[in-house]
């Protein structure tokens, strides 16, 4: 396998430990795709990092969780981005238009209220989730005959703390359970009764749908910071790309070829 060629910046060679280290924080398909991303990152960071060193930036790390504070190198690159691009705000026509575009983008979640009979078992004991499977499909098939049990069952034989209001889980939105619940849900018509156990981490389930609010689409003035904010911060990302082309475009880079999308590693 030939040498990669050395990676240059303005006629210094970045060292490939260095590059090779940053290839880590860059999943590819290849090893060579990785180097690559790798060293457009490092071209990149160098590049800000001289310009911030250019407008002599000084600035006092942030912080950005819990005892945890920004790198120098992070917080001049941040401080630079604030100075040379400031954040550009659409005006009333821009978001309205947007909005016009597709109301249905602003919908209010689905509600549901639900009721389930769950069978604890854990997914890696293929035995007993074999048999927590098919208690629920007995029980299934004797709903089938009698649905107006449910609560009852639920009471007598349920294994999740719901069984004290008779399986009712109350109101769901998108995301408050396990995604086989959601699409479980999703599928059922108002007062029936999964056909089939809905199987998740926690076991085997007998889903029942109790209500269902659809969703409806939010007005225009309900929605309308979140627009702001949105298309601010899409533009704000063009200008960022394009100003990083343009430090790019000025410098002599050799051994790697930069991507249109070489924005993104700022």
């Amino acid at each position: 396998m030939a040498p990669r060629p050395a990676v240059k910046l303005n006629d210094v060679v970045l060292p490939p430990q260095m590059i090779a280290a940053e290839a880590q924080h860059h999943p590819s398909q290849t090893p060579a795709a990785a180097f690559q991303a790798a060293a457009r990152a490092l071209i990149i960071r160098t590049l800000l990092l001289e310009e911030a060193k250019r407008d002599a930036i000084a600035v006092e790390p942030e912080l950005v969780a819990p005892g945890k504070r920004e790198l120098d190198d992070e917080a001049r690159i941040r401080a630079l981005m604030e100075m040379r691009i400031p954040v550009v705000e659409p005006s009333e026509d821009q978001c309205r238009a947007f909005y016009d575009a597709d109301p249905s983008r602003f919908r209010s979640p689905d509600l549901y209220e639900a009721s389930h009979i769950l069978f604890l078992a854990h997914p890696h004991d293929v035995e007993a989730y074999a048999g927590a499977v098919a208690r629920a499909e007995a029980v299934i098939a004797e709903l089938r005959r009698s649905p107006q049990r449910f609560e009852a069952i639920a009471r007598e034989q349920s294994e999740c703390d719901s069984k004290a209001n008779g399986g009712r889980l109350g109101q769901i939105v998108p995301g408050e359970t396990v995604p086989e619940f959601e699409k479980a849900l999703e599928g059922l018509k108002e007062g029936e009764i999964a056909a089939l156990p809905v199987r998740s981490r926690f076991g085997a389930h007998i889903l029942k749908l109790d209500a269902r609010a659809h969703g409806e689409t939010l007005p225009f003035d309900y929605v309308r910071d979140q627009i702001e904010s949105y298309l601010a911060e899409q533009q704000w990302r063009r200008d960022v790309a394009a100003y990083i082309e343009r430090l790019v475009s000025r410098a002599k880079i050799e051994g790697v070829e930069m991507s249109p999308s070489m924005g993104k590693a700022a």
